[in-house]
C-alpha cells in the first residue's frame, strides 16, 4: 500500500502558504510488537499547530524539514499486534501525523496515548472536536483557571472556534453573562443561537474598547482569551477586580513571531484590577480527559451544547485547510475526511 504523506518544506516566516509543506509517497508502514496499524479517516487542524512548524522555540519539539506534519487524528483498525485491539477498532490520537497510514503504540502514556473510541458515544470526528484537545481546552480551561460565577462576565474570543464555541455554552451553564468576540456577522448569528448574550464583530467595530465598555459596564469578571492582539488589549483595559485571564491562544501573533505581544505592556492594568492571569497548555492536563469526556458528552446527549464544523474533503486538501483555520475562514472545527 502507498501511504501518502504531507513533509514539511520549510519553516515559514509570516503566513504559511501551500507550499509551506510537499506531498510525499511512501510504503505504508508496519506494526511493530504491541502496536497497531490504523488507516487515517480524520485529521485534525489546530491553531498549536503552527507553532510546531516556526524554528523558533515552543513549549514542546516542533517539526524539522522533511520530517511528517504533526497533527491529531481518528483512523480504522486495519491490523492489529496488540491483544488489546482488533482489527475494525476506531481510533483516536495526536500522534497520526498528516498521512494516511498511521502506526500507533497504544502503551504510550500522557498525551501519546491512543484512545479507543466507541462510535455509540459520538460520531468519531468529535474526538478530535469537542470530545478531543478542544474539548479539554475549554473545560478546563474555564473551570480551573476562569471560575465562572452566576453572574460574572465572561468575554471569549475566536468565539465560533472549535474552543471558543463551547467556553460560552459552559459558561452560560455556569450563570455567566457571555459576551464572544468574532471576525464576522454570520458566526456571531450562530453563537447568539446557542446562548451567547451579546457578541462583537471585531472587524467592524472601530473601538473594541468602549465596546466592551457599554456592554459590561462592572467590567470583565473573566476572559478566554484565545487570539492575542488588539482583541486581547481591548478587554485587558475592561478588566474588573478580581477578574481570572485564561491565556490559550495567540493566532492573531502566531504569524508574527518577532513583533512583541502589546498587550504585555498593560501590566499597570492588572494591579488596578488585581487580576490572575494564567497561561494554559492543555497538553498539561491530559490526565483529565476522560473526565471531562464523562461531563460534556452527558451536556450533549442532554441537548444543551451544540457544536459545529467546518470540513474538507480529501487527503490533498489538508494545506488548504490549515490556511482556512489560520486566516479564520472556518466555521467551526476545522476537519479534513481523508477516507469515508
Amino acid at each position: 500500500m502507498t501511504n501518502r504523506q504531507w513533509l514539511l518544506a520549510e519553516h515559514p516566516t509570516g503566513m504559511p502558504t501551500p507550499e509551506t509543506w510537499r506531498l510525499h509517497a511512501a510504503a505504508a508502514p508496519e506494526p511493530g510488537q504491541r502496536q497497531i496499524l490504523v488507516k487515517t479517516t480524520w485529521l485534525s487542524l489546530d491553531p498549536y499547530m503552527r507553532g510546531r512548524i516556526s524554528p523558533s522555540a515552543n513549549y514542546t519539539r516542533g517539526v524539522a524539514i522533511g520530517e511528517l506534519m504533526q497533527g491529531g487524528g481518528v483512523g480504522e483498525v486495519i491490523a492489529s499486534n496488540h491483544p488489546d485491539w482488533r482489527v475494525g477498532d476506531l481510533a483516536e490520537a495526536m500522534t497520526f501525523g498528516w498521512q494516511e497510514y498511521a502506526v500507533l503504540t497504544p502503551d504510550l502514556p500522557g498525551v501519546a496515548q491512543v484512545m479507543k473510541i466507541d462510535p455509540a458515544l459520538a460520531p468519531p470526528q468529535a474526538f478530535l472536536s469537542w470530545l478531543g484537545m478542544p474539548g479539554l481546552t475549554a473545560y478546563i480551561g474555564l473551570f480551573e483557571i476562569g471560575r465562572p460565577k452566576p453572574g460574572d462576565v465572561l468575554v471569549v474570543s475566536a468565539a465560533s472556534g472549535a474552543v471558543g464555541q463551547l467556553v460560552g455554552q459552559l459558561g452560560k451553564l455556569s450563570g455567566a453573562r457571555i459576551i464572544g468576540i468574532a471576525g464576522s456577522d454570520e458566526k456571531l448569528a450562530w453563537c447568539r443561537s446557542i446562548g451567547f448574550d451579546e457578541t462583537i464583530n471585531y472587524k467592524t467595530e472601530p473601538d473594541l474598547r468602549g465596546a466592551l465598555a457599554k456592554l459590561a459596564p462592572g467590567g470583565v469578571n473573566v476572559f478566554f482569551d484565545n487570539t492575542g492582539g488588539p482583541i486581547h488589549d481591548a478587554v485587558m483595559r475592561n478588566l474588573a477586580v478580581a477578574a481570572r485571564v485564561v491565556i490559550c491562544g495567540r493566532i492573531a501573533l502566531a504569524n508574527a513571531f518577532e513583533q512583541d505581544d502589546i498587550g504585555l505592556r498593560a501590566s499597570s492594568q492588572l494591579i488596578v484590577s488585581r487580576a490572575m492571569v494564567q497561561g494554559m497548555v492543555v497538553f498539561d492536563w491530559w490526565h483529565r480527559r476522560d473526565e471531562a469526556i464523562a461531563r460534556l458528552s452527558a451536556l450533549h446527549r442532554d441537548g444543551r451544547l451544540q457544536t459545529r464544523e467546518d470540513v474538507l474533503d480529501g487527503f490533498e486538501r489538508l494545506p488548504e485547510a490549515f490556511l482556512r483555520m489560520m486566516t479564520g475562514a472556518n466555521f467551526g472545527k476545522q476537519l479534513v475526511r481523508v477516507a469515508a
